[in-house]
């Protein structure tokens, strides 16, 4: 009876870990740290050795990616990055694609433009320019009653606008520089759309074949020209044209005349005003400085009078 009631004896035994604090859990901890402190001082060496201007497109890349991206620079695709390959065509090996270069609706290269597509582009803005001119004229209440007196054509120069005399209609005060009204009026109204064009312009002033009064005495037609050309320029930088768009203000007497057999014909009284190509540009801003060494410089009948290069005498 008493081996019935008797409780069993329990042993307890503990079973020690066997070194938990020396498991591989704190290895890997440690390796994410090390990793974790040489990223971060590969970011500090990084920083510190990116010129301020890297930084700056670094910063508006995360701040507005889509506008780095598509407005090129440095990383974006540019041809003189040192970093081969990379930019958008990934099949290049040697540099990057410049953004300039790239279509990106297309995904493919587009070819530089030769000179001769450049004129090709530009001769095309100019047949717009003329039909913009041309239905302003028509349009325009100052300028419709004078459409026959402004003709408009495509030199080799450029766009070319004239303003010629009729027999009846002058220009100018007779044997002056002085515009009359209605001339001052055309050349406010055309100062503006040739304002929206880029180029460069020539101001040239012509005069029929009949000699100025006493243009032996140091005034006549080219002097004449030459002042109504300058005055032209004055009138339409005052309707609007920024005066730097003048290239050339010019007096050519009689030396071009519009109608060849009728020299004395009043049309050939006239001003000229050329909206300058690329080529022309460049010819007239190299005038002068190809001069070969003692070659004799034109003279100026040859060349056209400067405007306002030779004072006209008081009146007496």
């Amino acid at each position: 009876m008493a081996e019935a009631t008797q409780q069993p004896i329990v042993v307890k035994r503990i079973k020690k870990g066997g070194g938990g604090a020396h498991g591989g859990a704190w290895k890997i901890a440690y390796a994410d740290f090390v990793t974790a402190m040489m990223a971060f001082f590969l970011l500090m060496w990084l920083l510190g050795s990116t010129t301020e201007g890297d930084l700056k497109g670094i910063s508006d890349y995360f701040q507005a990616p889509m506008k780095v991206s598509t407005q090129g620079g440095r990383g974006t695709g540019d041809a003189t990055s040192v970093i081969p390959g990379g930019g958008n065509d990934l099949t290049k090996s040697v540099g990057q694609v410049a953004n300039s270069d790239y279509d990106a609706t297309k995904h493919r290269r587009q070819p530089k433009l030769l000179p001769a597509d450049y004129e090709a582009i530009e001769r095309a803005r100019f047949e717009e320019a003329k039909r913009k001119l041309e239905a302003l004229i028509e349009a325009s209440p100052v300028l419709r009653p004078f459409a026959q007196q402004l003709l408009l054509d495509i030199t080799s120069e450029g766009l070319r606008i004239q303003i010629v005399d009729e027999k009846n209609r002058p220009m100018f005060d007779s044997g002056g520089a002085t515009l009359k009204s209605y001339t001052r009026e055309i050349l406010h109204a055309i100062a503006q759309p040739l304002n929206e064009v880029g180029n460069r312009i020539s101001v040239s002033g012509h005069t029929d074949a009949t000699p100025y009064a006493a243009g032996d005495r140091g005034f006549g037609n080219w002097e004449l020209s030459a002042d109504r050309a300058n005055a032209c320029r004055r009138e339409i930088v005052t309707g609007g044209l920024a005066e730097e768009r003048i290239a050339r203000v010019v007096g050519l007497a009689a030396t071009i005349p519009l109608k060849v057999d009728e020299p004395y014909d009043a049309i050939n009284r006239r001003i000229s005003i050329v909206l300058l190509n690329k080529r022309a540009e460049e010819n007239l801003a190299n005038a002068g400085r190809t001069l070969e060494v003692g070659r004799e410089v034109p003279s100026t009948q040859e060349l056209g009078k400067e405007a306002g290069s030779v004072p006209k005498p008081a009146p007496r």
